[in-house]
Formats: structure tokens, sequence, C-alpha cells
């Protein structure tokens, strides 16, 4: 099994895969960090997506995911995710978290993508807890793909060395 996840340090935009994760916020419309980056590198045609989708079903709430075409990028489409904001552990920001890294596994194998490229969703501007988070990311995806066949690899895409070494102290685990 382990060697259909991996966890490594670099630019989620450059990561050759079939599909790659945004960490989106409810507008859909780019911002910071990795959804910055994101919609940077894909163009015009991913915020003209967004767009609309937004329109037709206004915001995407925590927990949910949508999926556009991937405009300029290397990847064939982008999942857009919209993860909790913590707001302390007692909102229910873990499960929450943990339905985000399911519908964005379910809606890449529907369409079936055999890989697919996932930031750490929730740890930047929404504050989360990069341990609990890492450790709720492995806790979903591990045993979804482990009885799945789509998708068939998953990467963790970490922006840092801090977060890399967290999700692979528990890659280590396993």
């Amino acid at each position: 099994m382990s060697d259909r996840i991996q966890v490594v340090k670099g630019d989620i935009t450059k990561i050759n895969v079939d599909v790659i994760v945004n960490a989106a916020n409810p507008q859909l419309m780019g911002g910071g960090g990795v959804d910055g980056a994101i919609h940077r590198a894909a163009g015009e045609t991913l915020l003209d997506a967004c767009k609309v989708i937004h329109q037709q079903q206004g915001d995407c709430a925590p927990g949910h995911a949508v999926i556009t075409e991937a405009g300029n990028l290397a990847a064939k489409a982008v999942i857009h995710a919209v993860g909790p904001v913590w707001q302390g552990g007692a909102h229910h920001e873990a499960e929450l978290l943990a339905l985000t890294y399911r519908h964005c596994l379910d809606l890449a194998a529907a369409n079936g993508y055999q890989s697919i490229a996932f930031p750490a969703i929730s740890t930047g501007a929404y504050g989360f807890p990069k341990h609990q988070a890492a450790r709720i990311a492995w806790d979903t995806v591990y045993p979804y793909i482990g009885i799945r066949p789509l998708p068939a690899y998953v990467t963790f895409v970490c922006f840092d060395e801090e977060t890399r070494q967290i999700y692979q102290a528990i890659a280590d685990t396993l």
C-alpha cells in the first residue's frame, strides 16, 4: 500500500498527477496560499470555471468540494475543496476535514482519475493544527485507497519541510 501514497515537499502546481486539490475558499475565487498559487498558475480559464460553479450553486460549504478543468496546469482537473476554519476543535472541525478529503477522493474516483495530489488542507490561513490535520488526512486517505481502485496513487504535497516531516512521520508508522 505504501507504494500508492507518497509525501513530497514542493509546488503542487508542478506535480505530475491527473488531478490536484485546491484548498479553496467558499467563493472559489482564489486567494492566498495554495489557492492563489493554483489560480495564478492555471490562468483565467480556472477562475472562469469557478465563477460559473459559484453562480450556479453559491458558496461551497466547508467539507465539500467541486471539480473544474485545470486551465494551464499539467493536471487534467482541479478539485476545489473547502476545509474547515479552526475554531479550537469543538465545532466539528475534525469531522469536516475528514469529509473534505473523502469528497475529494470520491470526485477523483467518479471521474476516473488515477492520481491525485493534496495540499495540507486548512493548515494555512484556516489555522488547523498541522499535526492533527496530517493525522486526519492519513486516517481518511489510507483506508480509502486500501479498499478502492481509484484513485490508485495519492501524493501529499507539503509546502515546507516542517509539514513534510509531519506527514512523513505518520507514513513511517504505517
